[in-house]
């Protein structure tokens, strides 16, 4: 019975939105300011390293990230290999551009969690950061020279960072992803 009504709901809600149209100088704002992220297109692969209460996790870190929805955000997965192969991280993050408050987030999913995140988007790269009790998650990124460093520091008020991640890549190579695969009309 539910899901007739969720059913209905969207058949009686759908010509409602179809009237309104696009948006044409949201859409355009969204796709000139995705533009500033295009560097991230790509696939990357290099070295990670999260300091742990047990010490040290090194792990190879891989990224595949491409635009979606026609340029108006950027889709992104991240994968770090174990020594062994095994994974041991893993997750997916979607960038987008606000263009009536003229702001970057960052949705990302990983190890359980999930959420939505102010970004700010640098002339070198970006900034991100979580909030956490008292204290805020804060990376930071930079690409120079086809390389792209990221940082993670916990900061808590009166105190030095700390820096608890680190990882330097390099691209290795162009995707088509997640465009590619996608279903045809017939």
């Amino acid at each position: 019975m539910a899901c007739g009504l969720v059913a209905l709901g969207a058949v009686l809600l759908a010509p409602g939105a179809q009237a309104q149209g696009n948006d044409v100088a949201a859409i355009a704002a969204q796709k000139d300011a995705m533009r500033k992220l295009d560097w991230m297109h790509g696939v990357w692969r290099g070295p990670a390293v999260t300091q742990l209460p047990q010490g040290a996790h090194e792990v190879t870190q891989t990224e595949r990230i491409g635009g979606f929805l026609d340029g108006t955000v950027t889709v992104m997965e991240g994968k770090g290999y174990n020594a062994d192969g095994s994974i041991g991280f893993n997750a997916f993050g979607v960038v987008s551009y606000d263009a009536a408050t003229k702001s970057y987030w960052l949705t990302s999913w990983a190890q359980g969690r999930s959420g939505k995140f102010p970004m700010t988007v640098t002339d070198t790269g970006y900034v991100w950061e979580i909030p956490a009790g008292g204290m805020t998650i804060r990376y930071t990124a930079s690409v120079t020279n086809g390389g792209w460093t990221e940082v993670g520091d916990y900061i808590a008020p009166g105190q030095p960072a700390r820096r608890f991640f680190a990882m330097t890549l390099k691209r290795v190579g162009d995707t088509d992803w997640p465009m590619a695969g996608g279903i045809a009309k017939e």
